[in-house]
């Protein structure tokens, strides 16, 4: 008899940052980074974000929209964070800097931030929204058919995409940053599949994963697509406009495809996250022991995974279980299933549902 194939969701979510990984539960987020002297430095901290305690946020596809922008904002705060013990040179506070923090009230650094952000955000939208529509334009003289100029379209912007991720994994220090990403992965991974978090079981443990903001952005191209497959304008002009102004709704119901995907495991998920999955194995690399250290830091400093296993598997974990031998028998490990499912608890029931429980942190 087959064993019943379960999706277990923790909660917890994150990203790489520089020789690091932030790690996000709730509202708690912590940044581990390996310092350049091998030690590990820690921040934990809450962040609120936009909407903070506002029901909009529970809105199905309205809540994508300030989940994107939240991560957004999180994600810039802690790379800067990451980014600050790898600075070569202590860069002296200039005249003009002391009329910037004052002009702000002290607050300049939080400004600076906020522009970078939305920088970011411009010039992905010139990049992956508009620049695809004037390259299919170009053919427009030639095909008359709006429908395949639509598709052509999106096949464009997936390519540019594809272009983007593999340039810049050719560079060293992003090749860095997407072993980060996969310890990231993994470390979620391993909890999920019920493993005790230590650095063998982190190892064995699978580098996809179905919330990954890869697939966020793999779900923001074929929604785009299909949205821009049946709204459609004669003038050029508003053609484009219609596209930005479509960003939060392709935006928010990527999210709720990609929130059920890290929640359900039926054939039609599976199906629909392939591609996604697929291009994680680009935007994620094996990590190395020194690495997954580091994102175990992270999540336990957010997670309590002990008690985690307990309420979803039903077994309290000892700490002899934590010591990094390699066992003599498979027998004798955990009784869990490896990278794509896990059984029923012995007694026959399903563990406790989680996923209602705790506030989604999709992208991991």
């Amino acid at each position: 008899m087959r064993r019943k194939k379960i999706n277990f969701y923790s909660g917890i979510g994150g990203q790489a940052v520089l020789e690091g990984i932030m790690m996000k539960n709730k509202e708690q987020y912590a940044v581990a980074v390996r310092k350049p002297n091998g030690e590990i430095e820690v921040e934990v901290d809450v962040y609120h974000g936009v909407m903070h305690g506002s029901k909009v946020k529970n809105i199905p596809f309205l809540r994508g929209v300030f989940n994107f922008i939240d991560s957004l904002a999180l994600g810039t705060k802690t790379l800067n964070f990451s980014a600050s013990f790898y600075e070569e040179e202590e860069v002296k506070e200039t005249k003009a800097d002391q009329v910037f923090d004052r002009l702000f009230r002290g607050n300049a650094e939080k400004i600076l931030m906020g522009a970078t952000t939305v920088f970011a955000v411009v010039l992905a939208i010139a990049i992956f929204i508009v620049l695809p529509y004037f390259l299919a334009d170009y053919l427009r003289e030639y095909i008359r058919n709006d429908s395949l100029m639509a598709i052509i379209e999106g096949v464009i912007r997936i390519l540019i995409f594809l272009i983007y991720v593999i340039s810049i994994s050719a560079m060293k220090d992003i090749k860095r940053v997407y072993q980060y990403h996969g310890a990231e992965h993994k470390c979620i991974n391993c909890i999920e599949k019920g493993r005790p978090l230590t650095v063998r079981n982190v190892m064995r443990s699978s580098r996809l994963h179905k919330r990954c903001g890869t697939s966020f952005l793999f779900f923001v191209m074929f929604v785009s697509i299909i949205l821009f497959f049946f709204i459609r304008v004669e003038n050029p002009v508003w053609r484009i406009v219609i596209r930005i102004l479509l960003i939060p709704v392709v935006a928010g119901i990527s999210y709720e495809i990609i929130r059920l995907a890290g929640r359900t495991n039926n054939i039609v998920m599976r199906i629909l996250s392939a591609p996604g999955m697929w291009l994680q194995r680009l935007t994620t690399k094996e990590p190395d022991k020194d690495m997954v250290e580091v994102a175990m830091k992270a999540v336990e400093a957010v997670f309590d995974w002990k008690e985690y296993l307990y309420d979803t598997f039903g077994y309290e974990v000892d700490d002899t279980w934590l010591v990094d031998e390699e066992p003599q028998e498979d027998s004798e490990e955990i009784s869990v299933e490896t990278e794509e499912s896990i059984s029923v608890r012995e007694d026959g029931k399903e563990p406790a549902e989680t996923a209602a429980e705790q506030e989604d942190n999709t992208e991991v």
